[in-house]
This record gives structure tokens, C-alpha cells and sequence, in this order.
């Protein structure tokens, strides 16, 4: 009986620890909400910046980057990563996760959002339509350095 219990102690204290550490170790002390960054993102441009939220999306190809919601606002902010330096979990999707990384201004013509919206819709396997999308478009995303999945 005995075997069992520290087997078992083992085992519990395993599925305790579900964090999952990507990247580079995380350098600032505190995470922002997604809202206080996407509310006046201007001011934190080309900037190290380090949010927490609710991963609502994930790339379902290379796992290169991860969409991060404000769990009050529902604004989302994504976190982008060069194919193959980090690896976000394709079924982080619902979990809780703090990101860290240098925030960027990304302007895109109208042809751009186009090409990029009809790749985002293949990875995801949803369907397309090109008359949908407006553009020009500017928008913000983290150029990723490190990551923690929460459980």
C-alpha cells in the first residue's frame, strides 16, 4: 500500500504544475489587461509589453501565433511569433495565458488584409469571402518573446 500513496503524490503533483513556459523567460514583474494596451496602443509602440487574457484562437498550422482576449472587454490583442521559435499549443484555446514581447503598428492595404484574411481562413479551415473584407487596415499585434499557459 504503501507504493501507492508516494505513485499517486507523484502523479497529483504532475497535474498540479499545468503551466507551460515557451519562449524566453518572462522579464517585466506585471502583466496588463489586453484592454489597457489595445485602449491606446500608440503609447506602448516598439515596446516591450507583457498582457494576460483568455486565449480565444490559435494558428492550427504551425502554432506561431495566439490570439489573447480581455476576460472584462472582450478586446483581443494577437501575439505573433517567427515560424518555429515558439511553438503555441494548438489546444490552448479557452485557457488563461500571460504573453510577453515588443508591441508593433502593422498597416496594411486593402490587397494585403485580403491575402492575409484568405491564408488566416485556410489555416483555420473557415470559409472565405474576399467581398468582406475592408481595408486599408491598421492594427497592433506583440511580436511574441515568451509566453506562460495557464491551467
Amino acid at each position: 500500500m504503501r507504493v501507492l500513496i508516494p505513485a499517486f503524490l507523484i502523479f497529483a503533483s504532475g497535474v498540479v504544475s499545468a503551466e507551460v513556459k515557451l519562449g524566453k523567460p518572462l522579464e517585466l514583474k506585471e502583466p496588463m489587461t489586453v484592454a489597457a494596451v489595445t485602449a491606446k496602443p500608440a503609447a506602448f509602440v516598439d515596446k516591450t509589453v507583457q498582457v494576460k487574457g483568455k486565449v480565444t484562437e490559435v494558428c492550427q498550422m504551425m502554432g506561431c501565433w495566439m490570439a489573447l482576449a480581455d476576460t472584462d472587454s472582450n478586446q483581443t490583442i494577437r501575439i505573433k511569433v517567427k515560424d518555429g521559435d515558439i511553438v503555441f499549443p494548438k489546444d490552448a484555446a479557452g485557457k488563461m495565458a500571460i504573453a510577453e514581447g515588443k508591441l508593433v503598428k502593422i498597416t496594411m492595404t486593402k490587397e494585403q488584409v485580403i491575402a492575409q484574411a484568405k491564408h488566416e481562413a485556410e489555416e483555420q479551415g473557415r470559409k472565405f469571402d474576399a467581398a468582406k473584407v475592408k481595408g486599408p487596415s491598421v492594427s497592433y499585434q506583440i511580436q511574441g518573446s515568451g509566453a506562460v499557459i495557464l491551467d
